[in-house]
């Protein structure tokens, strides 16, 4: 098992950033195995103003973005592990759940595990878990692509 990973880790192997970027923790990390991370739900995201005035509730499809950045890092991590310079973009969602609305003082718990990969798919069992309860949970397809340089 690895050590957790800080924000400034998770910059190193995530592109995204700010305001895009949902993943603020990872509290374990099993190279080509699961990641645990977390997202803190904080009522200055910046799409709770639109979603929904006066009752402010996290985008089903944030937090399944949520969960497919915890996949990508794991990804990210084994692949560099393999000295691999390619980049994990999603490709697909199966299955996906939305058992509770997430609300601004959540936290969530973003648990993802490998159950196949064959170059240069991944797929993974993800779910995503607020105080325990299961709030989203999906397969997720991630494909490895060429690096793009700007």
């Amino acid at each position: 098992m690895s050590s957790p990973l800080k924000f400034y880790e998770i910059a190193e192997l995530l592109p995204h950033r700010y305001p895009f970027c949902f993943v603020d923790r990872v509290v374990e990390l099993v190279d080509g195995q699961r990641v645990v991370a977390w997202k803190n739900v904080s009522l200055n995201e910046p799409f709770f103003p639109g979603h929904f005035p006066g009752q402010p509730v996290m985008p089903g499809v944030l937090v399944c973005e949520a969960l497919a950045q915890a996949a990508a890092l794991l990804a990210h991590r084994t692949l560099r592990a393999e000295q691999n310079d390619k980049v994990v973009v999603l490709s697909g969602i199966d299955g996906a759940r939305f058992r509770r609305p997430v609300f601004p003082g959540d936290r969530l718990l973003l648990e993802v595990r490998v159950v196949r990969r064959r170059s240069p798919l991944w797929k993974f069992q993800a779910v995503a878990k607020v105080e325990g309860v299961v709030v989203v949970e999906a397969e997720l397809l991630l494909s490895e692509t060429d690096q793009v340089r700007l």
